[in-house]
C-alpha cells in the first residue's frame, strides 16, 4: 500500500461524526439542548441587530430606569435605552467576537505548531520557550496590558484575546504533531522519499485536526466571559457600546434600584458560555474513545 493510499481519519470525520450525533436524538437530553441553545444564540448575533423593536442607542429620558412590562420587555437603562434590544444589539459584540477571536486564534497556533514540528530541534525549541513564555502570563493579564497600549475598541480586545489564546494550541497542537512525525508509517514514508512537509500538509497536520476542533470549541465558552469582563472594566468597545460585558457595568450603580440593567445581560453571558462549554465538552467525549466507552 502506498503512503498516499494509507487509511486516515484526518478528514474531519471525528467531528462530522461527534455533530452528527449531538444533532441526532440518540446523545443525552443536556447535550442537545446545549446545541439547541447554541444554534440560538449564533442565529441571534447574526439576525439579532435586525429584529430590535426599539433603537438600541436612541436615548429617550423620559423612559429612563422603566421596569421590565409590556412596553418595554427587560426594561430600560438609566438614559431610557430599551435593554431588550441592547441585548440583540450586542450579541454579535459578544458571541461572534469570541468565535472569530478562537478561530485566529486557532489558525495562528495551527501554524506555530506546523513551523515547530518541522524544524530542527534547536528551532524547535526555541518557538516553544516562547510560546511557553506567552502561557506564563495569566490570559486576563496580557489581554488587560496589551488593551491598555492598544487603546480601548473591539478591535484591541480582539488582538489582545488571540494573543493570550494561541499559544495554548500551539502547545497542544506541536505535541501531537511531534508524536504523528515520529510514527512508523511517517518514517516509512521518508525512507521511501517522502519529504515532511509533504507528510505534514497530507497526513500529519489532518490527522492532529479533530483535537484542535475539540479545543476551539471549548475555548469559546472562556472567551465569551473574558471579553465581557475585559468591557466591564472598560477596556472594551466604548460607549454607546452595546456589548454585554459594558451594559453590566453601566447598570451597576443601579443595580438596587434598576436590577435589570445588569441583570438581564449577565444571564445572557452565563447562559452562553454554559452552552457553548457543554458543547465543547460533548465534542470532547465524542471524540474521545476511552470517555466513549465510559458512557
Amino acid at each position: 500500500m502506498s503512503v498516499e493510499k494509507m487509511p486516515l481519519r484526518g478528514d474531519m470525520s471525528g467531528f462530522a461524526a461527534a455533530w452528527r450525533k449531538l444533532f441526532g436524538f440518540g446523545g443525552p437530553v443536556v447535550d442537545r439542548i446545549a446545541v439547541a441553545l447554541v444554534c440560538l444564540l449564533l442565529l441571534v448575533s447574526i439576525f439579532g441587530p435586525w429584529l430590535t423593536p426599539h433603537d438600541p442607542y436612541t436615548i429617550n429620558p423620559l423612559a429612563g430606569l422603566e421596569p421590565p412590562g409590556a412596553a418595554y420587555w427587560l426594561g430600560t437603562d438609566d438614559v431610557g435605552r430599551d435593554v431588550f434590544s441592547r441585548l440583540l444589539a450586542g450579541a454579535p459584540l459578544t458571541i461572534l467576537a469570541a468565535a472569530s477571536v478562537v478561530v485566529l486564534a486557532t489558525v495562528i497556533g495551527v501554524f506555530v505548531a506546523s513551523i515547530a514540528a518541522l524544524s530542527p530541534r534547536w528551532l524547535d525549541d526555541i518557538i516553544m520557550r516562547i510560546t511557553e513564555i506567552f502561557l506564563s502570563i495569566p490570559s486576563l493579564v496580557l489581554a488587560l496590558g496589551l488593551t491598555a497600549v492598544l487603546g480601548s475598541s473591539l478591535t484591541s480586545i480582539i488582538i489582545a484575546m488571540v494573543a493570550a489564546l494561541w499559544p495554548g494550541t500551539a502547545r497542544v497542537t506541536r505535541n501531537i504533531l511531534r508524536e504523528t512525525m515520529t510514527s512508523a508509517y511517517v518514517e516509512a514514508a521518508q525512507v521511501m522519499g517522502v519529504s515532511r512537509m509533504r507528510l505534514m500538509l497530507r497526513h500529519a497536520l489532518p490527522n492532529s485536526m479533530d483535537a484542535v476542533y475539540v479545543l476551539a470549541s471549548m475555548e469559546v465558552s472562556g472567551c465569551i466571559v473574558m471579553m465581557a469582563g475585559l468591557s466591564f472594566l472598560g477596556v472594551g468597545a466604548p460607549p454607546p457600546s452595546a456589548d454585554w460585558g459594558s451594559m453590566i457595568a453601566q447598570g451597576q450603580e443601579f443595580i438596587t434600584t434598576a436590577w435589570w440593567i445588569s441583570l438581564f445581560p449577565g444571564l445572557a453571558i452565563t447562559i452562553a458560555a454554559v452552552a457553548f462549554g457543554l458543547v465543547g465538552d460533548a465534542i470532547r467525549r465524542l471524540n474521545d474513545p476511552t470517555l466513549r466507552a465510559s458512557r
